[in-house]
């Protein structure tokens, strides 16, 4: 019985490091939103997106320049794209366009479907099957986001709500897609090779989109662009990845339930953005979510 113990130790704690990295990650993403609303309140959104990309890139190749990791395959490359395209350019450039229509605590609610499209694709490009409570619990905290977004009148920023849809297909893709080549490739080594494949073309576009002069620009937006550049596009994904492929990509997806609750409290503290008491009803009930798609995930 002992012997039989001792075998399932290093499963449990392997699962149990994964949720750890997972809200690691979490708590380093969600201060993503309130900084990158503060940042475009000083930068061009696109010029945004191309320069904390360059950052992080070049920090990136410092990282794979001391520690030489094993350079991905052929085959690899696609899936890097993949994760360029949809956590490099597309989730930052199409929340910083979105958060010019809307507030930073309107745009964090909709984070709460983000959970579901990460399964979503952990079931088409990672070969997961969660069970059916699984996507009960899942369905139900997306819902409750919807249906306050609805009930605050999504006419109000069409433009921002669709723009913030869009950013949450394209970043549940990438860290779907980002995932699975960690099983393999590791996963700070992914991120970095996204940023170096992305490098190029947001170097260039760094350059051109470069604003004439930088004396208008605040300490707090350039502190935004730096939070954004260090923590958003590198860090927090050294944690994310590693804690998606070691717990599963469907199950440690869930924690983004918890990225609303603390995005909020960000957006109240830093932005001085009013924070009604539906936005934190909706954010409790959908953290309950996470236990039961925990607990059905496999």
């Amino acid at each position: 019985m002992e012997k039989t113990s001792r075998l399932h130790e290093p499963a449990l704690s392997h699962n149990t490091r994964g949720w750890i990295n997972g809200l690691i990650g979490v708590v380093i993403f969600s201060g993503s939103l309130p900084a990158t609303r503060l940042a475009v309140t000083a930068f061009d959104p696109l010029f945004l997106t191309a320069a904390r990309a360059t950052l992080a890139a070049f920090l990136a190749v410092i990282l794979l320049w001391l520690f030489k990791p094993q350079r991905p395959a052929l085959a690899q490359l696609a899936a890097l794209i993949v994760v360029a395209a949809g956590v490099v350019l597309g989730f930052p450039l199409l929340t910083a366009l979105a958060l010019q229509h809307v507030t930073a605590a309107h745009s964090i609610v909709f984070l709460g479907l983000l959970p579901l499209a990460t399964a979503i694709f952990a079931v088409l490009r990672g070969g997961e099957r969660p069970r059916r409570a699984f996507w009960i619990f899942s369905l139900f905290g997306s819902a409750l986001v919807v249906g306050f977004a609805l009930s605050q009148g999504l006419t109000a920023a069409p433009k921002g709500d669709l723009l913030m849809l869009l950013a949450i297909v394209v970043c549940g893709l990438g860290y779907a897609e980002g995932a699975k080549l960690s099983r393999t490739l590791g996963g700070w080594q992914v991120i970095c090779w996204a940023l170096v494949l992305a490098l190029p073309v947001m170097a260039t576009l760094t350059a051109v989109l470069m604003p004439a002069s930088f004396v208008a620009i605040s300490p707090s937006a350039w502190w935004c662009l730096a939070y954004v550049s260090l923590f958003s596009m590198l860090i927090g994904f050294v944690f994310w990845y590693r804690g998606l492929a070691q717990g599963g990509i469907a199950a440690v997806g869930q924690l983004q339930l918890l990225q609303p609750f603390f995005g909020l409290a960000l957006a109240a503290g830093l932005l001085h953005e009013q924070v009604s008491a539906g936005m934190v009803g909706v954010t409790v009930a959908v953290i309950v979510c996470v236990a039961g798609a925990r607990r059905f995930s496999r």
